[in-house]
Parts: C-alpha cells; structure tokens; sequence
C-alpha cells in the first residue's frame, strides 16, 4: 500500500477515534455531560433558541422558535423538577411556522431560584405573568398549555388573567381533589405515617430511585441503562434541596387544591389531556374539570402514564392542534354568522 495512502487511512481513523472515544468516556464517566449534549443537540435540531428576560432583578430563562402570527402563540408550562427542554418531544411534531414558547418555571434550570420568593401556584402564576409581560407575548391573547404542576400554574393563571389567554390545554394537572387515591398519593401516605417523608419518590438520589420514579410516572416500561440513570442522578442531586422545599409548598394547603378552587373561574375553551393509567394524579381529576368548566374537551389516552408528554408526544401535539383548528373553524363561524 502506498506510504501517503496508508497515512490517509491513520489520519482518518484518528480522526474518527476522537469523537467516539469521547461518546464512549462520557457515556461511563460524565453520563450527566451527555444528557446536556442531548438536549443541546436536540434543541438545535429542532430550531429552539435559548434567550434571557429580566423582570427588575428577577431572570427568566426560555426557549422560543418562530414569531407571532395569524395563529395563537403557544407558551408551555413543565411539571416538577423538569425544565423547558420537556417539551421537545412535542415540539418535533408541531408546524415550524407556530410560535412556541418554553420557559424555565420559577427556581427551576435558568429561571431566578430564590429563597425568598413565593412558590405557591399563585405565586409561580405571578411569576409567569411577569415573564408573559416581559416578552409581550400578551399582545395578542395565546394558547397555554401545562402538565402536572405546570398545568395546576396554567388553570390558576387562565383564571386569574383571563385576558392574556384564548385557550388552554391542561396535561394531567395538578391541584384537583381526587376520590381515588393514586399509587404515588398512597406512597406520600405511608411516608408520612412512617415519618420518613424526607424520602419523597419524585425527589431521587441513586439510579435505583431514578428507576422507580421513572415506572411511577409512566405506564410504556423504557429500559434505560444504568449509566442513563446516574446520568439524571447528577443532573438532579444539586436541586434535590430545592425541589424538596417546592414540594412541600404545592402540597401545603395553599396550594394543594388551588386549581379546584379556580376552576369555575376559567372561561376559556379548554382541553384536558389525561393518561389513563396516570400513577400520580388520578384520572379521575378529569371529570372533576369537566364537570366545572363550559364545553371542555376530554381525552384520556390509553396504555399511558402521567409522562404522557414523554410516552405519547406524537399524540399530544395532533391533539393540541386539533384542538386549535377546531376553534379556529368555530371563531370563523362566527364572524360570519
């Protein structure tokens, strides 16, 4: 073999080893590194930019793709312990001409955590107001969508400032009084009778409480390596005093309930997306909503869990935006009526 071609062979192999031997050395040492390349990767992908708004002192931090047109805005709001980047899963299946808003709640990724800020749902709901001002996105009324914690903020603030928003989408919310309790409100009981509520199951710190969290919040059984699971470990073991403070403040009596108590203030159309083999908050929390707010859309998904954002994201985004054409055909209606 020629000398300059077997040395084309070496360069190029040496070229190739680098990337891979990095993969391989973040993949058994920095699993953490990885996700966060993940996630960057994906947000690239997918045409999310990541931008700072101040609010006096107070910092949010979100992503964005598109701009503001005929169609409503869309602004997400994620669950507990989570970040914007949730949302990616859906966003890969929305139009990209859509104007998508994902901002980091209150103490959480980017967005200000302080100690003396207020983390109750009308709290957060504040906060996001403020953050909705600080972009303008209220210009024109949007779409607001929420999951879990996030959909407990979205309802309070579709009753509190009715006139920022045209519609809402609540996925599997927080904040409803159940009859029947899930295994997750079961778990919580047990802890507190034990006096070992320390150890709540959506606040892990090893791999293996990672994995029960992960079959807690949903039903499709993903099998992640046990890498991946330190990996979310360490990403999360430096908020873990944090998210056992917000916790025990959304579950305090102020704010255990607080979408209950606002839902008869909701006059938006709205959609209630609910897996039905939710383990952390009951389906049951669907006909709760239904039964108080006007015309709202129900759909429970089969064979999914409470991470229905994860487990059925394709599903999801065609049910949101189903949801946005029909009042849109219905708004047309009647204008010309």
């Amino acid at each position: 073999m020629d000398l300059d071609v077997l040395n084309m062979f070496v360069i190029a192999g040496g070229t190739l080893a680098i990337p891979i031997l990095a993969f391989v050395a973040s993949f058994l040492l920095w699993p953490s590194a990885l996700i966060r390349i993940y996630y960057w990767y994906w947000r690239r992908a997918l045409g999310m930019q990541v931008r700072y708004t101040n609010y006096d002192d107070y910092q949010f931090c979100y992503s964005y793709r598109g701009r503001p047109g005929y169609r409503p805005s869309i602004l997400m709001l994620h669950g507990f312990s989570a970040h914007k980047d949730m949302w990616l899963s859906i966003v890969k299946f929305l139009p990209k001409n859509l104007h998508l808003v994902c901002v980091d709640m209150p103490g959480h990724e980017g967005t200000t955590r302080s100690d003396l800020d207020d983390y109750s749902i009308s709290g957060q709901a504040k906060r996001i107001h403020q953050f909705v001002e600080c972009i303008k996105l209220n210009r024109r009324p949007f779409h607001l969508v929420g999951t879990s914690m996030g959909g407990n903020v979205a309802g309070v603030y579709a009753a509190q400032y009715p006139e920022d928003i045209c519609s809402l989408t609540l996925i599997c919310p927080a904040g409803l009084p159940s009859t029947t309790d899930s295994k997750f409100v079961k778990q919580l009981r047990e802890l507190q009778e034990s006096k070992r509520i320390d150890r709540i199951p959506l606040i892990p710190s090893t791999p293996e409480e990672m994995a029960d969290m992960l079959k807690l919040c949903s039903y499709v059984r993903f099998k992640v390596p046990q890498q991946i699971l330190q990996g979310l470990v360490d990403v999360r073991i430096p908020h873990n005093e944090f998210y056992r403070k917000l916790f025990l403040e959304i579950v305090d009596e102020k704010s255990r309930h607080s979408l209950h108590e606002n839902m008869s203030k909701i006059k938006a159309p709205t959609q209630v997306i609910w897996g039905k083999q939710d383990q952390v908050l009951d389906v049951s929390g669907a006909s709760v909503l239904a039964s108080a707010i006007p015309d709202c859309h129900v759909y429970i998904l089969e064979n999914c869990g409470h991470s229905v954002v994860v487990e059925r994201p394709r599903k999801t985004a065609n049910l949101i935006l189903e949801f946005l054409a029909l009042l849109h055909s219905i708004d047309n209606n009647k204008k010309q009526a």
